[in-house]
């Protein structure tokens, strides 16, 4: 039997009118410290967005999608936080904030592949 690690996650929501507290879920972020693995899987459903009826910044709401990318990497592409040990990046990227990007309180589970366990959670949270 293939040994199984402790991971945590938490879905990625774009909130667009943050007053108003709906969410569409646009990524995943998975941490699993035994496999030294933090990654991130986004993608924008544009049609949703419009659902909205709101005016969101394209290109910027991919940019902050991207930090969360070059955070999890953990290379000087990811500025200050980037350079932090894995598990305070998570910790940095799941804490709670009232802006247009933000993400779920974070829930564990049990995987054998970090890789693919964020893949499976892409497929159910996100598309």
């Amino acid at each position: 039997m293939q040994e199984r690690h402790l991971f945590e996650y938490a879905v990625i929501r774009v909130v667009p009118r943050v007053e108003r507290e709906e969410f569409i879920n646009v990524g995943v972020i998975v941490y699993c410290a035994s496999q030294g693995f933090l990654q991130t899987k986004f993608e924008i459903n544009e049609e949703k967005l419009k659902a909205f009826s709101c005016q969101l910044d394209s290109p910027e709401l991919y940019e902050r999608l991207r930090s969360f990318e070059r955070i999890c990497a953990g290379r000087k592409e990811g500025g200050v936080i980037g350079q932090l040990p894995i598990a305070s990046r998570f910790r940095w990227l799941t804490a709670a904030r009232s802006t247009v990007v933000q993400t779920s309180a974070v829930h564990p589970g049990m995987c054998i592949n970090a890789e693919h366990t964020l893949s499976q959670l892409f497929s159910q949270l996100v598309q």
